[in-house]
């Protein structure tokens, strides 16, 4: 049996607008929009901030716990992995049971998972409580834009989301530096412990003014089997990309996983086709615009998360800054995300996505080819323009690329399409690093040998070859303990030229990536669907 659900693929002209929300118009406080995108982006900033401040954390914890390397990489990449499996259902969900239900349950659980984690005292339960922030927040990050999208009407729409990503973009540039401020003046528990003021915040505003919009033709059952094929193949998909750099990409258990996952999509296609009501209905992608909006979210994150993993330790283990200093410098990246989110908005309501879209990507080739010439004594000024025309060419795309997604599906879709939105920066976040990683560790161990040799230093075992490989990848010295003053400022020299060589080459993939992404957001267009919200809400 075929999916019942139409996507429409003609332009602005042809489209009747589809129905909007059942909801009359709302009074007073309950679902006035601007009231309603402060209430979401109080939520979402948990989600956001919990991404990049654990990583400050992380050192103290592996101390007061006594956790392997291993185990503390677990606190990372258990978080990610369960919110990018879920984000798609939960999207789901949501169209299903209403966003403002989802949205409350998923800060509720957000903030209690993260006050079990500051009372936690095993690893063990610090992982598996990551697991669950990841779970509550993909319920709460594709609510918050199928609440948008329901009610703010379609000329308000891209300025709404602009200021979201702004969000976004702030806490996600900003966690280092709380982190940072709260690790070395409280403690690693008061990482997890600022959530659940925030959470209580975001539940009483969300009770108070949050309007639950349903769609007259809502998904009225569940494709459980879909939900299985899909969620198996995506685990599949960001568990091989988290574990191939210690596999190796060459290694046959990283590319069973990724086999594995080829075939649960295509599962799940051909499922898709059958059932009576899709988790995702495959007529979605017949939408151009949607399909390369999903397609440039992916080759954004590549290039922006996956440069971005070599800079913290370009700051912390070149240059020598605290974790505070490296955020701070960074400021210039969060600065122009803030200012320019709104700005790209209104720019795209005027004159639609594909011109910010793409001279967006074409800042941000240009923000990765500057960032491939850096040196390891290049000053605070030179990176801060870089820093500064990344985060003015990330703007625009991360407001259009959303906006394209979640206006180009239907209303009774506009959960599952903020899933798909959120997923695609997981997985192309996933990819970047994975990589760019492997392109930085290949140019370190073909440089390296030489370089060491050229400098005159004792030659390496095979394994003390190794070793030193993986600690210059990360930007850091391999020197022994008792080696002279002397030896190990060379050390120290070789380590940070090869580490600046990959760092360059992984930057330069990047701006290809991003080169390469110009093209796809001229198939963008402004959102046929956009309007179904409109009648939702007063401004």
């Amino acid at each position: 049996m075929t999916s019942q659900t139409t996507i429409d693929k003609t332009g602005p002209e042809d489209k009747t607008p589809s129905p909007g929300p059942s909801s009359a118009p709302a009074k007073g406080l309950r679902g006035h929009p601007w009231f309603t995108l402060i209430t979401v982006a109080v939520g979402v900033m948990m989600v956001a901030l919990d991404g990049t401040i654990v990583a400050i954390a992380n050192p103290a914890i592996a101390k007061d716990l006594g956790a392997t390397f291993a185990q503390v990489q677990w606190i990372t990449n258990s978080y990610f992995l369960a919110l990018a499996v879920a984000l798609i259902t939960a999207g789901k969900l949501g169209d299903r049971f209403g966003h403002r239900q989802t949205f409350l349950i998923g800060v509720v659980g957000f903030a209690a998972a993260s006050g079990a984690i500051g009372l936690s005292d095993s690893i063990a339960m610090v992982i598996v409580f990551r697991v669950f922030q990841g779970l509550f927040g993909a319920l709460l990050m594709p609510a918050a834009l199928g609440l948008l999208r329901a009610t703010f009407p379609a000329e308000k729409l891209n300025m709404a989301i602009g200021i979201w990503g702004m969000v976004i973009g702030a806490s996600t540039a900003g966690g280092p530096i709380l982190g940072g401020v709260l690790v070395e003046h409280v403690n690693w528990q008061s990482v997890f412990f600022i959530n659940v003021p925030v959470g209580i915040l975001a539940v009483a505003l969300g009770a108070v003014i949050l309007l639950d919009h349903r769609a007259k033709n809502a998904p009225r059952s569940f494709d459980l089997l879909g939900i299985g094929l899909l969620s198996g193949a995506m685990f599949c998909l960001v568990w091989a990309l988290i574990k191939a750099p210690e596999w190796g990409w060459g290694a046959g258990l990283t590319w069973l996983f990724i086999g594995i996952s080829i075939v649960g999509f295509a599962l799940f296609a051909l499922w898709e086709t059958k059932v009576r009501e899709p988790l995702i209905p495959l007529a979605l992608f017949r939408s151009v615009p949607l399909s390369a909006g999903v397609v440039l979210m992916v080759l954004m994150a590549i290039a922006f998360m996956g440069g971005l993993f070599f800079v913290t330790f370009y700051l912390q283990n070149v240059h020598g800054m605290s974790p505070i200093d490296a955020g701070l410098h960074l400021l210039p990246l969060t600065g122009m995300m803030i200012v320019g989110s709104p700005l790209a908005g209104f720019m795209i309501t005027k004159v639609g996505p594909r011109i910010p879209l793409a001279g967006g990507m074409v800042l941000t080739a240009l923000a990765m080819y500057g960032m491939s010439t850096l040196e390891t004594d290049t000053g605070s000024a030179v990176m801060s323009v870089w820093f500064a025309l990344l985060g003015l060419g990330l703007a625009p795309v991360m407001v259009g690329a959303t906006e394209v997604i979640v206006g180009n599906a239907p209303m009774e879709l506009s959960g599952v399409a903020g899933g798909l939105q959120q997923a695609a920066m997981q997985i192309g976040g996933s990819l970047g690093t994975a990589v760019l990683g492997a392109v930085m560790a290949s140019k370190v161990d073909s440089d390296l040998a030489g370089n060491w040799a050229d400098a005159g230093l004792p030659p390496l075992s095979h394994a003390q070859q190794e070793q030193a490989s993986e600690a210059v990848q990360v930007g850091v010295a391999p020197i022994a303990p008792g080696t002279p003053a002397e030896v190990a400022t060379q050390i120290t020299d070789v380590a940070h030229d090869t580490f600046i060589s990959g760092m360059s080459l992984a930057s330069l993939v990047a701006a290809g990536v991003a080169a390469a992404a110009v093209f796809v957001a001229f198939l963008t267009k402004r959102g046929t669907n956009a309007s179904a919200g409109a009648g939702a809400a007063h401004i």
